[in-house]
């Protein structure tokens, strides 16, 4: 599958004291990056909540901080699923610079309800994730 894509850029408030991306705020791009990203697939999380009582939520992340985005930095965000069962969802999002892989994580997604047990990912999401296989993101 190629990748979904998602562009943005550094503001002064993502950096730290020395100058560069502060090491948590890849997580929030890569949060940014899978919402638009469920979003283009045609999955409405508020929806979901309301009349499921389901959300996403993040089980496991592995991240590797590669190389650091600085101030006025223009990045791009690659989501890819690389494994997907009726309970989990596996990407991969890789941040970069210029085509350069400045961080990458490999992160498994799980559906919970109301209480925060775990459930089985909505079933009208497999059709969506294969379409958007095939169609190869954005």
């Amino acid at each position: 599958m190629d990748a979904h894509r998602f562009t943005l850029r550094v503001y002064y408030e993502d950096t730290d004291l020395a100058g560069i991306v502060y090491y948590a705020n890849y997580l929030k791009f890569i949060e940014r990056a899978r919402s638009e990203w469920v979003r283009e697939l045609g999955v409405d999380q508020r929806a979901m909540k309301t009349d499921a009582g389901l959300v996403f939520a993040v089980r496991r992340l592995e991240a590797d901080y590669l190389a650091p985005a600085q101030f006025d930095d223009v990045l791009a965000v690659e989501s890819r699923v690389v494994a997907a069962s009726p309970a989990r969802l596996t990407l991969r999002q890789d941040v970069l610079r210029e085509g350069v892989v400045l961080f990458s994580a490999r992160v498994v997604l799980v559906c919970l309800d109301a209480a925060g047990r775990p459930r089985r990912l909505p079933a009208a999401l497999a059709p969506m994730i294969a379409a958007g296989r095939k169609a190869g993101g954005t």
